[in-house]
This record gives structure tokens, sequence and C-alpha cells, in this order.
């Protein structure tokens, strides 16, 4: 039988910010039904990995394919409308517009008629979202607005989910539902990618990861047995 292609397949990825190197050749792949995690300290390249995947920096060399297509290079809306959707760092909700308009901005590509299906989906899996429909995004706790920002992604319908440190800068009670949220979205048989530097959470509910450093993979595993690798526990886990 012939073995399984990835979703996605990232080979000698270089990137960054004019002269600053954030990426230096790194390789890695998410298969169908994964939940990938990078895991590294600040400035590893983490988040600039998730900005090169979709489209909001340009490779200056290697390739991405997605579902075997090359799209390192392609605009932003063009990798969204292909199915391979981020969660931004810090959430960007739009905070003078409402829950309600935020969700829909995650249909803006789509041109089918299940839109609002699907948002009677998220207002289901996400009652507090569904209380506060026609409040302003700015008035929700940080803990709804990431909520809202998942939600606001899978309006999108992805086939690959990233995610760029969603716990950042909640209290325990919320990460905790927030990873709830991720466990739900993995039972719905998508893949996630997941920036996070929770290393413990993300090795909890991932099936592979991999950790940066400078810009490199220096190493990588099934999640279970990184969380019990000594040099990641040191590092990492504490």
């Amino acid at each position: 039988m012939a073995a399984q292609q990835p979703l996605l397949e990232v080979k000698n990825l270089h990137s960054g910010y004019g002269a600053i190197k954030a990426l230096r050749g790194i390789s890695f792949n998410v298969y169908e039904g994964q939940v990938v995690a990078l895991i590294g300290a600040n400035g590893a390249g983490k988040s600039t990995t998730l900005n090169t995947l979709s489209g909001l920096i340009k490779p200056t060399q290697g390739s991405i394919t997605f579902a075997g297509r090359n799209i390192a290079g392609l605009r932003a809306d063009r990798v969204t409308a292909l199915g391979l959707v981020q969660v931004p760092e810090g959430r960007q909700v739009i905070a003078t517009m409402s829950v309600m308009d935020n969700l829909l901005m995650g249909a803006t590509l789509r041109n089918d008629s299940q839109i609002n299906a699907d948002l009677d989906v998220i207002f289901q899996r996400f009652g507090r979202l569904n209380e506060r429909r026609t409040q302003n995004a700015g008035l929700l706790s940080g803990g709804e607005q990431q909520m809202l920002a998942v939600g606001r992604a899978m309006m999108a319908r992805p086939k690959l989910l990233m995610l760029d440190e969603p716990s950042m800068g909640l209290a325990p009670l919320l990460v905790n539902e927030v990873f709830r949220i991720i466990e739900s979205i993995k039972e719905q048989g998508i893949p996630i990618l997941l920036v996070e530097q929770n290393a413990r959470k993300a090795l909890q509910i991932a099936d592979y990861a991999y950790v940066l450093e400078r810009g490199q993979i220096v190493s990588e595993g099934p999640a279970a047995e990184m969380r019990e690798d000594e040099s990641v526990v040191r590092a990492y886990l504490g």
C-alpha cells in the first residue's frame, strides 16, 4: 500500500524580515487528522513559520505544498481560499464590529449556501458568543475574543487550521477552556498546526511535535515521546 501523502509538506523553508533571517531551512509535515505542535522559545521562528505558510510573508527559498499544490508565495487570500486558515497571535478581532459581523468576515471568500448553517454551529459550540452576537467584539473578554477568533476561522471551512499562541495572555481556567475547544476541533477530524508557548499543554493534545530553535528544527517526534525527552523537559516543561 502506498504511503500516505502529507496534507502539508514544508521543505527547506527560508523566510524572514528584510535582512533578518528568521527561518533557516525548516522541513516538516502535517497529515490528515493530525495535530502537530511547533514549540520553542520566543524568537525561535514559530509565528514566522505560520505567517509564511499563510502568505503574510513571502519565503526566500523552499517549497510549501498544501493538498498537492505548491503555495509558496501565494497571496494570503488565495491561501485561505484553498483551506489553509490561520488564527493569528493576539486574536486580532475587529473591536468596533459585532460578534456576528466578525464571524461573517471568516466566510468572505465563500459563495455557498451553508454560511447560515455554519453560523448556527458556531453559536451552538460557543454559547457565550451566541449570547453576545450583537455586541461589539471589543467588549468581550480575552477568552471570548479567542473563541471568536477560532469561530471566525472555522467559518472559512478550513482543511487545515493554524493556531498561533491561542492561550497567550489568558488566565489558567480560560487556557483549559481554549484547549478543550482545540480538542473538539481535533475530534471533528480537522488537522491542526499549533504554535503554543505552553509546551506542556501543546504536547498533551498533539500527535507529533517539532522543536524550533533560532529558525531551525532541532528535534522532532511523537508528542508522547517528546513529553519524556529529557532535553525537551529541561528546556520547555520545567
